[in-house]
């Protein structure tokens, strides 16, 4: 088992009366678990879809690059679905 640490944190009012009306509604048994469990989301979320500062910056950076945006048409759509549509037979033409 995992060694437990206390610490001493700061709410917002707001958060505080949210914790506390999970508590009282028997979501959970007090607020530590209530805390531990939005850290946990917390923690999933960001391996699942964080990106580090340096990630951020460099797709902020490609961005900017990569020129103004072209307007979205029909023929953007029908090229798109055709590159799908190739990488899809080239996949399942590999798997075979």
């Amino acid at each position: 088992m995992s060694t437990v640490e206390k610490r001493s944190i700061s709410l917002p009012s707001e958060l505080s009366a949210l914790i506390d009306k999970a508590v009282e509604g028997g979501e959970f048994g007090n607020a530590s678990e209530v805390v531990r469990e939005a850290l946990r989301q917390w923690k999933e979320r960001r391996e699942l879809y964080g990106f580090t500062l340096e990630e951020l910056r460099a797709l902020w950076s490609d961005g900017l690059e990569s020129g103004p945006a072209q307007p979205f048409t029909a023929q953007t759509a029908a090229d798109i679905k055709a590159t799908a549509r190739r990488r899809l037979a080239e996949t399942v033409k590999k798997g075979t």
